[in-house]
């Protein structure tokens, strides 16, 4: 701990506060009590509050001199739709749903430093606290940029953190170029004639021809794709037929493509539908192809990269931070903020190894508290770096 260390100071405080919205998840869009929760902490802070900007979105705006630049720094409120199976005292509270993901912890470290920065004379500018609904699934980061968020407030940056289990316990990890991926979504609906199981001759088994189509389609990324372009094509279920004795006449197949190249997009969309007629045809049936774009990939701008690198050399020094690494395949809607501002970086706070159901999503994912300093130094190193005073 430092001599007067004010971040230490308020670490038990900001524990609490992570607690206590961990055990009260809600659903994205449907986060009205954690909504209520961070408007009065920032209220209490003295930050200028608006909660009339998108769905239950909470943002927050803290301006110090008068240099006219302006950062923003984003959390997350929404929880997962996953039943809890921890022992922890402060356990989700509302059955099947769970901070899984530790948006409860990173909403806690943004409100820690927004309490401190309150207290600052260290920055020359303004800094907007923008604590978003929705990020799992929904996409509520795009819809706060629909909804006219960064017309109403304007800024030459944005930042995220985002404890990643896994990575080094207390390390940084923020590359320049891909962080995580694009993702997009399928659904294939194969029709025919259902049957009787034993006069299979009566029908077309759309059920064979989904069996079929979930084999065939490996070659995406197989035979289709550069092997040097990173893609993942996953198929994650398959709906289809209620009695063991009849032969269903509609089965549904579903699944996500990934990757870092937004070029893909259009490609992975006309291979799916080309391979899934071809399927279909082969065994008599049809096939009726939704394909829905979703996140794009989170790509950090060199500068916004350097910059948080500098930031978390401030935070923990430059032996623990890490700015080559393999990027992830998963997504974050954090990517529609970076691609509207245009610069900025998107951080990884490693939160050591865990074991089995204990990872991102997990039903025994617990938030290492070991974090919330580092994450909260982090920010107002961020800030300090982007808005320094003395510099017009």
């Amino acid at each position: 701990m430092r001599k007067n260390d004010r971040i230490a100071a308020i670490v038990p405080e900001v524990i609490g506060w992570r607690q206590a919205i961990h055990a009260n998840p809600e659903l994205g869009f449907a986060e009205h009590e954690t909504a209520t929760f961070v408007a009065a902490k920032l209220g209490e802070f003295g930050l200028t509050v608006h909660t009339d900007v998108s769905a239950t979105a909470v943002v927050a705006t803290l301006t110090k001199g008068a240099s006219g630049k302006a950062i923003a720094l984003r959390a997350e409120l929404d929880a997962l739709p996953i039943r809890e199976a921890t022992d922890l005292a402060y356990a989700s509270r509302n059955d099947g749903v769970m901070h899984a993901c530790g948006h409860d912890g990173h909403t806690a470290m943004l409100l820690g430093a927004a309490k401190l920065l309150a207290e600052s004379e260290g920055f020359d500018g303004t800094v907007v606290f923008v604590f978003q609904p929705a990020e799992e699934v929904l996409g509520g980061g795009k819809k706060m940029i629909e909804d006219g968020l960064l017309k109403r407030f304007p800024v030459d940056q944005v930042f995220a953190i985002h404890n990643w289990p896994g990575f080094p316990e207390g390390h940084i990890g923020v590359r320049a170029g891909p962080q995580m991926a694009a993702v997009d979504d399928f659904e294939i609906v194969f029709r025919g004639a259902g049957c009787h199981a034993a006069m299979p001759h009566l029908g077309d088994d759309p059920l064979l021809a989904a069996a079929s189509f979930v084999t065939a389609i490996q070659r995406l990324v197989s035979r289709s794709i550069d092997p040097l372009s990173p893609a993942v094509l996953s198929v994650t279920q398959i709906h289809g037929g209620r009695f063991n004795n009849f032969v269903p006449g509609e089965v549904k197949v579903e699944g996500t493509c990934r990757f870092y190249d937004r070029a893909l997009s259009d490609h992975c969309a006309a291979e799916i539908e080309r391979v899934a007629q071809a399927t279909a045809a082969a065994h008599g049936a049809s096939a009726e192809l939704t394909y829905k774009r979703g996140y794009p990939p989170v790509v950090n701008p060199a500068n916004g990269a350097a910059l948080a690198a500098l930031a978390g050399a401030d935070t923990i020094g430059e032996e623990r931070i890490s700015t080559e690494f393999q990027p992830s395949m998963g997504c974050e809607d954090f990517a529609f903020l970076l691609q509207g501002v245009g610069d900025g970086a998107y951080v990884w706070i490693g939160a050591g190894d865990v074991g089995p159901g204990a990872g991102l999503h997990g039903d025994r994912f617990v938030f290492n508290d070991a974090i919330v300093p580092i994450g909260i130094r982090f920010f107002l190193n961020v800030v300090q770096r982007a808005l320094p005073v003395g510099v017009k």
